[in-house]
């Protein structure tokens, strides 16, 4: 379908669109202005007759149902959701002014520790709050992690979502994408999806502070060559004792052994200000 469709389409709901914000596995993104809301918008699109039974029988109604139960101050706000008879799905959000792997590459090759704990704060309460809820995310990673304009972390794309208790209730489909994934998701053992969030939310922090991910796509091929090897840190990025101990906290290969989001939130380091 072409963009004048949607531009159309979006104007008979009182959007005009303003730019394109990306695209993704599932649909586009569109920055717009709205008549009854006084700020922009991102709106997502996706369209029903490009994907699999399984995205339209499972993946979307997951998604909407979590969208419609997650409020949070720093989960990304849902302002409404209308489906075209022609299989269009519209999801209307608060919009954001960057994701956090931008943030970083403007920030390189780290952000300032005392920044990084805030934003990690935050996303870790955004997190602590859809554990509590049962709902599991299955896709942390940089560029699901938005920062406002006045620098407040929000957390979207539920696409991989669903709701989950946890140990022992185990998923068993491969989820999120390869270098944040916990080791037992990239080896497709049925898996804890709670402590897979964990380990992503791991290699979310590596990356705020160093600005590069701990492993490739290679090394997460081999579960042995993650236990085998000390976590490393990139030569000259200053990363001090406690938070590489913090890191490797929540980066434990046995998911048994991993803490929960709770357990990570009320960790001291975490609490503490450090020298920078």
């Amino acid at each position: 379908l072409s963009g004048l469709y949607f531009i159309y389409v979006l104007k008979s709901f009182g959007y005009s669109v303003v730019r394109d914000l990306g695209e993704g596995g599932y649909g586009m993104v569109k920055l717009a202005t709205s008549e009854r809301h006084s700020q922009q918008v991102a709106i997502k699109i996706m369209d029903r007759r490009n994907e699999s039974s399984d995205f339209n029988t499972k993946l979307l109604p997951r998604e909407l149902a979590i969208l419609k139960r997650a409020r949070h101050p720093h989960i990304i706000e849902v302002l409404e959701c209308f489906e075209m008879r022609d299989g269009l799905v519209f999801i209307v959000m608060e919009a954001a002014e960057m994701d956090l792997r931008s943030k970083i590459l403007e920030l390189y090759p780290g952000v300032p520790i005392n920044q990084a704990k805030i934003w990690f704060t935050q996303l870790l309460s955004a997190m602590q709050y859809l554990h509590q809820q049962n709902i599991v995310h299955r896709d942390l990673k940089l560029l699901n992690v938005l920062l406002t304009a006045d620098g407040q972390v929000k957390l979207t794309d539920f696409g991989l979502g669903r709701f989950s208790r946890g140990f022992p209730f185990l998923s068993r489909s491969y989820c999120g994408t390869r270098r944040y994934a916990a080791p037992e998701v990239n080896i497709n053992r049925p898996y804890d999806p709670k402590k897979a969030d964990v380990w992503s939310l791991g290699v979310i922090f590596y990356a705020m502070v160093t600005g590069t991910t701990p492993f490739n796509e290679q090394e997460h091929c081999s579960l042995t060559d993650v236990q085998r090897e000390p976590l490393k840190f990139p030569a000259g990025v200053k990363v001090s004792g406690p938070c590489r101990d913090f890191i490797s906290y929540m980066l434990r290969v046995n998911p048994f052994m991993r803490p929960s989001v709770k357990q990570v939130a009320r960790h001291p380091w975490l609490q503490s200000r450090e020298e920078e």
